[in-house]
């Protein structure tokens, strides 16, 4: 599957409107997704990483498995 890429737009805006970066690499069949927080961020308004996962799996064009995601909390 292909990526949709307004799909991901509409996920990244709206990280972006509470101050989080969405970042994507992916490369054959797996995607490497930071999001990282800004300064005015929510600690604890981002959903759970397998609800995440499942928000990005068709925008990514990927099944949840193979999306692998990094929080703010775990980038140090």
């Amino acid at each position: 599957m292909e990526p949709d890429h307004e799909a991901l737009q509409r996920i990244a805006d709206s990280l972006r409107a509470e101050d989080y970066e969405l970042r994507v690499t992916a490369a054959d069949d797996i995607a490497w997704v930071t999001i990282a927080a800004g300064p005015a961020a929510c600690a604890d308004c981002l959903v759970s990483k397998d609800l995440m996962r499942a928000m990005l799996a068709p925008a990514l064009g990927l099944p949840p498995d193979r999306i692998e995601l990094t929080y703010p909390a775990e980038t140090g």
